[in-house]
């Protein structure tokens, strides 16, 4: 009967392993990362990064610009001999102009380097969306495995209880057992059947969850492989500073932050430019028709050709008192600094809190692992003497449902120790990057 019962449980989890379409942790992170919108949404950000950067280079080129007017005036115009006669007049006008600026105190290099660093920001933005993506999904897989477990144990505990009841019917029928003891054994079976119930619920909905991160429009058939375990056990946890270390260097939430002090020193300057005289160059070719309507004149070749008028400038602009905009723009850009300054400090300090409570945790679920599969091991000990002294008939059916609890307990911590100890595990993988 023993036999059965140990066949079933080592049996189980093979099965769930062996489904067919199961899905690993790997392949699970891998789609929520190309599904997720909030994955999305960072990289439509990156790709509006990389264009304001576009746009903040190609302010370096000269603008070129070509113009047509055509005018009519009517009453009193200008003839040719210069004098003023009543007649409506025509004005036809091309040009040709561009213009370059030669210096605009360091605000086109300032705003080339803040495109620069803010497409740097966002494209760490998504990976730091990628990384919460990531422990989502970490956490949301070690839960079902954990539920697969639970699931595993009551479906145990229904055989184990199956086996007991077919056992006290037999008795009962040859009159060693009464009636009494077969309705308390189908009452245990009944209650082992509502926690398997409870289970599989629990099981469902967690398997839910886990669609759901991934964008599967159902959960139905979907299913996630038990990995091996049993390496664990003696999984070395690296020192909280030393993990803490590793995050700052490649956590991208603090890159991100980093990046934005970064940008808020160029705006600083940015701001500053505004102090600095500017310098522009312009050129262009101009030419156009005059006629008097009625009248007889030059033609329209002759005059675009004798009225074509190329010309040169340059502008220099001194800004002597902007009513002190610049001063205050340089100073509201040293509070956006300081306040970016102080956004990454929080960050790094919340970053060292998550570490802490992943190590401390680890470590706790190590321990709690070793101390409870020790448990585990003494109460499948005493369910075994207790479930032989009663089917000698030398314990009754209480004692028997008791060590039956306390096994499945213990066999519950042990699992919940497990994935426990196995996701402080993957979190702090994520944490070294």
């Amino acid at each position: 009967m023993r036999k059965i019962i140990l066949s079933l449980m080592i049996f189980l989890p093979l099965f769930a392993m062996a489904q067919e379409g199961a899905w690993t942790l790997d392949r699970c992170i891998q789609y929520a990362l190309d599904h997720n919108l909030s994955v999305k949404q960072g990289d439509l950000n990156v790709q509006q990064q990389q264009v304001n950067l576009s746009t903040a280079r190609n302010a370096v080129w000269p603008a070129v610009s070509a113009s047509a007017t055509q005018s009519l005036s009517f009453g009193r115009g200008i003839s040719e001999d210069n004098t003023y006669v009543s007649s409506n007049t025509a004005n036809t006008s091309f040009g040709l102009g561009t213009s370059v600026d030669l210096f605009t105190g360091l605000r086109t290099k300032s705003r080339i380097d803040m495109g620069k660093l803010n497409l740097e920001a966002a494209t760490a933005d998504l990976e730091r969306a990628r990384h919460d993506v990531r422990v989502a999904v970490t956490q949301a897989y070690v839960q079902v495995l954990y539920n697969i477990r639970i699931h595993e144990v009551a479906l145990s505990q229904i055989a184990i209880d199956s086996v007991q009841v077919a056992r006290m019917e037999a008795l009962a029928q040859a009159g060693r057992a009464s009636s009494a003891e077969v309705y308390a054994q189908r009452s245990a079976l009944a209650q082992s059947r509502l926690t398997c119930t409870q289970a599989a619920n629990n099981l469902k909905l967690s398997l839910l969850e886990l669609s759901q991160l991934l964008e599967i429009p159902s959960p139905e058939g979907f299913a996630v492989v038990m990995p091996e375990t049993s390496s664990i056990e003696g999984a070395a946890i690296p020192a909280a500073e030393s993990v803490y270390a590793d995050a700052l260097r490649t956590m991208p939430s603090v890159q991100a932050e980093s990046l934005r002090v970064a940008v808020a020193q160029k705006n600083i300057t940015l701001a500053q430019s505004g102090w600095y005289p500017s310098l522009s160059l312009s050129g262009g070719l101009s030419t156009d028709y005059y006629a008097l309507l009625g009248h007889t004149g030059r033609g329209f070749g002759e005059q675009l050709k004798n009225n074509f008028s190329p010309y040169l400038g340059i502008s220099l602009n001194v800004p002597i008192f902007d009513r002190l905009a610049t001063r205050d723009n340089v100073r509201s850009a040293r509070l956006q600094q300081s306040a970016q300054e102080l956004q990454l400090e929080t960050v790094k300090k919340t970053l060292y809190k998550e570490v802490q409570q992943a190590y401390y945790g680890a470590v706790a679920a190590r321990d709690k692992y070793v101390s409870s599969r020790a448990a585990e091991e003494s109460a499948r000990e005493a369910f075994n003497v207790v479930t032989a002294r009663y089917e000698n008939g030398k314990a009754n059916i209480t004692e028997f449902n008791e060590a039956k609890q306390n096994y499945m307990q213990a066999s519950s911590n042990c699992a919940q120790a497990q994935y426990e100890f196995l996701f402080y595990l993957k979190l702090i993988e994520l944490f070294r990057g």
